[in-house]
């Protein structure tokens, strides 16, 4: 069922913007007066990662006439796989102000609005209120909590999408939706997983169409809630498996059992990014990338354990390091292949695997364990920049 159009009409298209826009006017379901809202629509798309990048480029094209984008980060070779809106000439720019330039390059028509700050609780609320419409496209746990608790505190709609190799998702969330049917992200995930249970695209990978395909499915979304046309993805979840090339939807419930939101809070905290235990285990048995060069120029008697997955293991290793997978050492499989006669320096991509398998080891009785912090990728940064990263 269609909900009521989140924005007014704009006064009038200009002879310009009509010649734009043509193919969406002789739609009847747009028209003028769709196209006219979308004109005075201000969107804010969260990230402009491998979500964001194809959604904000859509919503240009659409003709939406403001965009914010929330992103301090700035843009990596590594991005360029799945990150559309940024280019090569890009890599080290920040990421709001490469796609800016872009869609400047798509619509001159539309205003861009650049927060270039990390998103918390002490600045969500501030950012979101002037805008009609939230994308989020983020890829942690943290934010995306976030981003749900302070749409709803503001009664703003939302339209989340998540990605992971092959498979992604889309919803739309509103708790204060005219239909009386509102839900939010905490219906459908009441809690966050344990820390490091799920990867993310960082760890896990992404096939990086995968992106357009699910960026696409968060613009059409937004452009049906921003005209009043069509049935939006509200209280329902649809999944997308790219391998099997199949589309499947899920019905949302309200649950009961959700508290009721009333501010905001420690996100970092709530979700744990990295455990209690693995944050106690770490502290005090760290060593960095030199230290561990250090170790090994001075023939010190260790085993350098790699605990990230056989095809991280391929694309870049330290010298002398052999993989035991982190899942292995986490249920105790492991323990009997390590010696008990030496001690173990772990690392893994970025150091929060190695810290909670830094923990297990330790609560089996390997207290001389220590890991790497920041792994193999500050290892090329800081002792070989010769070697790849990803």
């Amino acid at each position: 069922m269609a909900l009521p159009p989140l924005v007014e009409p704009a006064a009038e298209l200009t002879k310009e913007e009509v010649a734009r826009y043509s193919r969406h006017l002789i739609i009847p379901d747009v028209g003028v007066d769709g196209q006219k809202r979308l004109k005075n629509a201000k969107v804010l798309v969260v990230g402009a990662g491998g979500l964001g990048s194809p959604a904000l480029l859509y919503l240009a094209a659409a003709g939406v006439g403001t965009l914010g984008v929330v992103d301090f980060d700035v843009v990596d070779e590594s991005n360029l796989q799945r990150q559309v809106i940024h280019g090569q000439s890009d890599v080290g720019r920040p990421k709001a102000e490469s796609a800016r330039d872009s869609v400047a390059e798509i619509n001159p028509f539309v205003k861009v609005v650049l927060h270039q700050t990390h998103l918390n609780s002490g600045n969500a609320l501030d950012i979101f209120r002037d805008y009609d419409l939230i994308l989020d496209g983020t890829d942690n746990f943290a934010t995306r909590y976030l981003v749900n608790d302070a749409a709803v505190l503001l009664g703003k709609p939302y339209v989340w999408g998540s990605i992971f190799r092959f498979e992604g998702q889309v919803s739309v969330f509103w708790e204060d939706a005219p239909d009386g049917q509102g839900l939010n992200y905490r219906d459908l995930y009441p809690e966050p997983p344990p820390p490091g249970m799920v990867p993310s695209c960082a760890e896990g990978g992404v096939l990086g169409v995968l992106c357009a395909s699910i960026g696409s499915i968060m613009v059409t979304e937004a452009i049906k809630l921003l005209t009043g046309i069509g049935d939006p993805l509200l209280g329902r979840l649809m999944v997308y498996d790219a391998l099997e090339m199949s589309y499947r939807t899920i019905r949302i419930r309200k649950d009961p059992e959700s508290p009721k939101i009333t501010e905001l809070i420690d996100y970092e905290a709530f979700c744990g990014v990295v455990s209690d235990e693995a944050q106690q285990a770490a502290a005090g048995s760290t060593i960095t990338p030199l230290e561990l060069k250090q170790k090994q120029d001075a023939g010190d008697d260790f085993l350098l354990v790699d605990v990230r997955e056989p095809h991280e293991y391929e694309i870049v290793k330290i010298p002398g390091s052999v993989l035991v997978p982190k899942d292995r050492i986490l249920s105790g499989e492991a323990f009997a292949e390590l010696p008990q006669d030496k001690p173990l320096v772990l690392h893994c991509k970025s150091g929060a695997r190695s810290a909670e398998a830094l923990a297990a080891l330790h609560r089996a009785g390997f207290k001389d364990a220590v890991h790497v912090g920041g792994g193999v990728l500050a290892w090329a940064r800081e002792v070989d920049p010769s070697l790849p990263t990803y």
